[in-house]
């Protein structure tokens, strides 16, 4: 696909690993950043993927309810009804909140975005990449 858009966004979140060995066993938090890549074979008449605007704000209105200052837990988590409990803001990620699934969980979210969007025929989301520190990251990619 010859045209594409990335958009970028920053947010706070804690996380923890409980199935994987090691310190990421333990509740932590991370100042993540993700980026969200759009393509399309052809542009609208409008000339534009789509439009930066309403995409950012729909995506990042996600990341802050569901995830900014908040804690991501896989759904086995047993930390997680005791949070649910006391009214902590808490996400469930399907399996584990590793950074790869939280990339694909982005991907899934910026898909939905743009259905309701103006965008160019056949636009889609094609690459998400999810940094949870500056050294490591995973990318989320289209088949």
């Amino acid at each position: 696909m010859p045209h594409a858009v990335t958009v970028r966004h920053n947010f706070e979140t804690g996380h923890r690993l409980p199935h994987l060995p090691g310190k990421c066993q333990s509740l932590h938090g991370h100042s993540w950043w993700m980026e969200a890549t759009v393509e399309a074979p052809d542009l609208s008449h409008a000339g534009t993927v789509v439009e930066f605007g309403p995409f950012k704000k729909q995506l990042r209105r996600w990341i802050d309810e569901h995830l900014d200052h908040g804690l991501m837990l896989g759904p086995d988590d047993p930390l997680l009804p005791v949070l649910l409990q006391y009214g902590m803001k808490v996400h469930q990620v399907p399996g584990w909140p590793t950074v790869e699934n939280v990339a694909h969980l982005i991907a899934q979210v910026a898909g939905d975005a743009l259905t309701d969007l103006v965008r160019a025929p056949g636009a889609r989301v094609t690459q998400v990449r999810v940094s949870e520190t500056h050294v490591n990251a995973a990318t989320w990619t289209a088949a």
